[in-house]
């Protein structure tokens, strides 16, 4: 039985080089660098977001988590938010606030926990206010 000779496998052939990675590859460690990385047109809308859920939540830390910036008041979530390319999303809404303001909460985009806003209209900050307030409420019942 004839034996086949092995071929030469091609090494002229240079592997193409490894791809830049992109700002977002390396999760961002705060929230300055999470907006930092966000496209410019977003980043002041994400400011004023973050400012505002600060002010309502004024003894919440700061986190990133799940690749968004996040609020937690001692172990409890208080919320989260990330952009998207046609919205910045909100997490962390309970059922019975999303219930208790269906009428205000009925113009943008809902999911189970999650409102979205979306970016080519203002933020509804005065609504924001509303819904970690009422998740603060809610973490300092549960005791």
């Amino acid at each position: 039985m004839p034996t086949r000779k092995p071929t030469k496998k091609s090494v002229d052939k240079k592997a193409a080089p490894a791809k830049r990675p992109s700002a977002m590859s390396a999760p961002a460690k705060n929230v300055d660098e999470y907006i930092a990385t966000a496209p410019s047109d977003k980043r002041a809308a994400l400011t004023k977001l973050r400012n505002t859920i600060k002010a309502a939540a004024p003894e919440a830390n700061e986190i990133v988590s799940y690749g968004m910036a996040g609020y937690k008041q001692g172990a409890n979530r208080v919320a989260y938010f990330a952009y998207w390319k046609g919205h910045i999303a909100l997490y962390g809404t309970s059922a019975e606030f999303i219930k208790a303001h269906a009428a205000e909460l009925k113009p943008y985009v809902q999911s189970k926990g999650t409102i979205q806003f979306p970016t080519d209209k203002p933020l509804p900050y005065g609504l924001v206010t509303k819904i970690v307030r009422a998740r603060i409420t809610e973490i300092d019942k549960a005791g």
